[in-house]
């Protein structure tokens, strides 16, 4: 199941971040006899197909038809944003198990990116029901999910989403689009990745993990270490891929670590669904890894890592 799924995500993402289809609600009534959440819906998008990748700022509402099935609003933002939703009118009957949640991140198939390990789920998922007139949300990474199950016809809510700067990202989700990723923990405790939904090839542009030192001084250059977690290191980077969201179910290639301000090591080319890299940080030592990241287009291009396909 969690194959079709991925599927079916990567076939929305595979033209990069777009809209959903939806519709204005252009219903002809006098503004004089409009109540004022009528008012507030007509200028509002209408939220029509159950799974959507990618929403542009702005409002949003949707009624159920009382199909009571459980769909997902998959929002993403660029790698130094952060994504802000504002429910400002909710009307959903907890009695007949309705049902809607705010995700910090995504979930697919049971998996969540970023997974628990690097992420607690503590204050992460917030659910509720019945009425709600204002209520804001904003995800500590560039990706969210707003979750719901409205089984009552008419019921509904409507939200505002805007993206908002982080300045200081940590887990980063993109499409298919190609980019340059830097990954910090500035000090702390933390891991942090960055995931593309898609085959890809990784090339290492900046490497200064779990060495203590100037990154400018090029005579503390240990350059690229390999299999630094089975040698014991508290910091590495892992680079590898899977099937699902969460980095810590992923086959790892290598586990990199050292000081290197112009490395030289060949590309990674992962043939898997999801490819992640991910920096496991103890906190004693200010890391940072930079990354390119691109599609595979090439269909004769030899993978250094692929997952087995799923039954």
């Amino acid at each position: 199941m969690l194959f079709f799924l991925l599927l079916a995500l990567v076939g929305l993402l595979g033209g990069g971040l777009c809209s959903p289809v939806t519709k204005s609600d252009t219903t002809a009534t006098h503004s004089a006899t409009l109540s004022s959440g009528a008012r507030e819906r007509r200028n509002a998008r209408v939220i029509e197909d159950c799974m959507l990748v990618g929403l542009e700022e702005g409002t949003y509402f949707y009624k159920s038809r009382g199909t009571g099935e459980v769909c997902g609003v998959y929002l993403l933002s660029q790698p130094d944003e952060a994504v802000q939703v504002s429910f400002d009118y909710l009307n959903v009957d907890c009695d007949s198990d309705g049902l809607v949640s705010f995700v910090d991140g995504w979930e697919l198939g049971g998996e969540l990116f970023p997974g628990e390990v690097d992420a607690p789920l503590e204050g992460r998922v917030h659910e509720f029901c019945g009425r709600l007139k204002k209520k804001v949300f904003r995800s500590s990474g560039n990706a969210a999910l707003i979750q719901y199950r409205i089984p009552s016809r008419g019921d509904g809510f409507k939200i505002t989403v805007r993206y908002t700067k982080n300045p200081a990202p940590c887990n980063i989700l993109v499409n298919d689009v190609s980019g340059v990723y830097t990954l910090r923990n500035h000090g702390r405790r933390q891991n942090c990745s960055v995931t593309m939904i898609s085959p890809a090839t990784v090339n290492l542009v900046q490497l200064s993990v779990g060495v203590v030192g100037n990154v400018a001084n090029r005579a503390l250059e240990t350059g690229v270490l390999s299999r630094c977690q089975k040698r014991g290191v508290q910091d590495f980077v892992q680079i590898g891929g899977g099937q699902g969201l969460d980095p810590i179910h992923m086959m790892v290639e290598d586990s990199i670590c050292g000081l290197d301000t112009n490395p030289r090591v060949p590309a990674s080319h992962v043939l898997c669904g999801m490819t992640t890299v991910r920096m496991v940080s103890s906190g004693r030592v200010d890391n940072s890894v930079t990354v390119a990241l691109s599609q595979i287009a090439d269909p004769e291009v030899m993978p250094t890592l692929m997952c087995d396909l799923p039954l």
